[in-house]
Order: C-alpha cells, then structure tokens, then sequence
C-alpha cells in the first residue's frame, strides 16, 4: 500500500511538474537530493559501523549478559511470558541499548531477531502474543539517551550546539516509553 501511496505522490508530481513547465526544475533537483542522500547515508555508515562494534564486542565479552542481569527484573516487569534466560531476552536487551544510543536502524536487527525468539513462544501464530506487542509498543516509544543520527544531522546542517537536544529527548522519550508501558499493560489486562 505504501508503495502505492509513494508511486502516485511521484507521478502526480511529475505531472504537475510537465504541465506547469517545471520539468527541468524537478531533474534538478532529482540530480541534487540523490547526491545529498548519498554523502548522508554515507556519514550515517560510519557511526552506525562504530556502535554496532560497540554493541557486537559487547556481547562478546559478556557484558551484555552483565547488563541483562541488571535489567533482568525490568524484563520480567515487562515481558513475564518470556521464560528466563531465553534467548528472546537477549535481543530485546540489545534493541533497547541500540534504541538507546538513537541507533534506530541499527536497532532493527536486533529487534527482528528479538521478535523471531517471541514468535518461537507464541502458541498462536495468527496473532501477536503480549510479549510481542509490548515489545513492540516500547520499541517504536524507543528510549533515547543520545539521539545519536539526530545529533549527525544537526551537525552536518551546522548546528552551534548539535548536542543541546539530549536533555529534551531524554524526558520527551521517557516519557512517552513510560506511557506506553503503562497504556501496553492496561490493555494486556483487558484481553
């Protein structure tokens, strides 16, 4: 549906563009935003690169076993289907460090492999268990304490300060982390 919705936005578009005499306008500025999203994209590599390391040696050393232990009555506050020390455990660990970090992207393959291990629990393949839902619900309220594409893109537009957005994320996406637990566990109750 998505690409139908995109294909149709482009065409009416250029359209518009052909029969306003515009058309050059648009290959312009077609030529102009590829070359932009290329050099961003490429920025983007180098960090996303960095932290996924982080988060791959991380896990290598055991620290993120260290960390889970911590983080292990939250889980369970959470997630109370997921038996303990399933591997699903692990995976939604790492997703909430690398939303943590304003990884998003980088976030996403640790949160498919977190959903494959609750899909591994779900006695009901035609429908999301709690577990899966929650862990959805928190993902996309995703936790940020260093916005870290954020403050890339405001570096590269030349922010003075691209770092002066931390505080702000931190209470916007406690927040709104915290409301979708809250709102996750009320309608885990009701069903």
């Amino acid at each position: 549906m998505i690409n139908t919705i995109w294909f149709l936005m482009i065409f009416i578009g250029i359209i518009y563009a052909a029969l306003s005499g515009n058309l050059g306008e648009i290959n312009n500025i077609i030529i102009k935003e590829a070359g932009e999203g290329v050099t961003f994209v490429l920025g983007l590599i180098g960090i996303m690169s960095f932290w996924m390391g982080i988060m791959n040696i991380a896990e290598k050393s055991g620290l993120i076993n260290t960390i889970s232990k911590g983080f292990r009555p939250l889980i369970r506050l959470l997630f109370p289907d997921i038996p303990r020390k399933h591997p699903a455990e692990r995976w939604i660990l790492m997703n909430f460090i690398a939303n943590m970090f304003g990884l998003g992207n980088g976030a996403t393959a640790f949160g498919l492999k977190a959903m494959k291990e609750l899909d591994s629990l779900n006695t009901n393949k035609r429908k999301a268990s709690k577990a899966m839902a929650m862990f959805l619900i928190i993902n996309m309220s995703s936790l940020q304490i260093i916005p870290l594409t954020v403050i890339k893109i405001r570096y590269d537009y030349g922010s003075i300060n691209p770092t002066g957005i931390i505080g702000i994320t931190l209470l916007a996406t406690s927040l709104s982390t915290l409301t979708a637990a809250i709102i996750g566990k009320i309608f885990e109750r009701g069903s």
